[in-house]
């Protein structure tokens, strides 16, 4: 082990993930705790990682991220999951935030912050591929200027956002290929009825526990759509035929439309489906590629 490189200590820390094996490994020697400072890229904070998290006072467990973080220099994936934490104070997460800015590109956080912050503006965009946000509010997008160029997945769960800020972070994201939307609290204008997001990117699209009026979705190269506990008056998919799969479960819909293209499908998968059948059978009669049809528990 003394003939290691520090580097491929470094890789061997950032495959342990979780911050409390890491900072033991490191304490092996001095090799171990340069690599830690060094070389290490990954680093994870999940309440369910170590019983000793549940116990520590709020502010105890701000100051044990603070410090772990900050004896790092080049942290390409932080994940801080705490589900029982209610809140972090916002000076703490800012700091951690624009600490790592410059090398982050996997961000997975999910404790609200008091008072709010819009993470969307603290978080480093030009290196970041991988977003994963829950129980925080986003608010105003300004695509023109807040880009994320590297920007492959992007999840949203439990957060505040408005359809528009919505649609202007998609666009904000020309690269983004895997969208996930969960629980979203979506405020709509009264001159806006409609969600319309637009993505010549996105490949995979999994929406769950959203209720909505019209959704309308422009995506030319998606292959994956799934929907889940969702209620919507519409829902339109504009594209090019390249949908693979579609796979629904506890929807409601009044008017699905996936497009005339529907060749290209290759599994559909729907339980517990309010929809009318003639339409819903028009549309997948033209998949001349099917594979896989599983229709169970639907209501016509």
């Amino acid at each position: 082990m003394e003939h290691l490189p520090v580097e491929v200590i470094g890789n061997i820390l950032s495959r342990l993930g979780a911050a409390r094996d890491v900072v033991i490994a490191s304490a092996t020697c001095r090799k171990w705790r340069e690599a830690w400072r060094v070389h290490l890229h990954t680093l994870s904070f999940n309440s369910n990682d170590w019983p000793v998290y549940h116990e520590l006072t709020t502010s105890r467990l701000e100051i044990l991220i603070t410090q772990t973080i900050f004896q790092t220099t080049g942290l390409q994936c932080l994940s801080i999951i705490m589900d029982d934490v209610d809140e972090f104070s916002a000076a703490p997460v800012i700091a951690w935030l624009m600490y790592t800015r410059e090398s982050l590109r996997q961000l997975h956080y999910n404790v609200r912050t008091s008072p709010t912050i819009n993470i969307i503006e603290k978080c480093g965009r030009q290196k970041l591929q991988v977003l994963n946000l829950s129980h925080n509010t986003i608010s105003g997008i300004e695509p023109s200027y807040q880009r994320f160029p590297c920007l492959k997945s992007l999840s949203l769960s439990h957060i505040s956002i408005s359809a528009l800020d919505l649609s202007y972070l998609l666009t904000a994201c020309p690269k983004v290929e895997i969208l996930t939307l969960v629980s979203l609290d979506i405020a709509m204008s009264d001159a806006q009825a409609s969600m319309e997001l637009n993505s010549p990117s996105l490949k995979d699209l999994s929406v769950e526990a959203i209720s909505l009026e019209k959704f309308i979705l422009e995506a030319d190269s998606l292959e994956k759509l799934q929907l889940k506990d969702c209620t919507l008056d519409v829902f339109e998919l504009v594209g090019k035929g390249t949908l693979k799969l579609l796979k629904i479960d506890d929807v409601s819909v009044i008017h699905l439309d996936i497009g005339e293209n529907t060749e290209n499908l290759e599994v559909v998968d729907v339980s517990n489906f309010t929809i009318m059948w003639t339409k819903f059978h028009h549309m997948i009669s033209k998949a001349s590629r099917l594979r896989g049809l599983r229709l169970w528990g639907g209501c016509v």
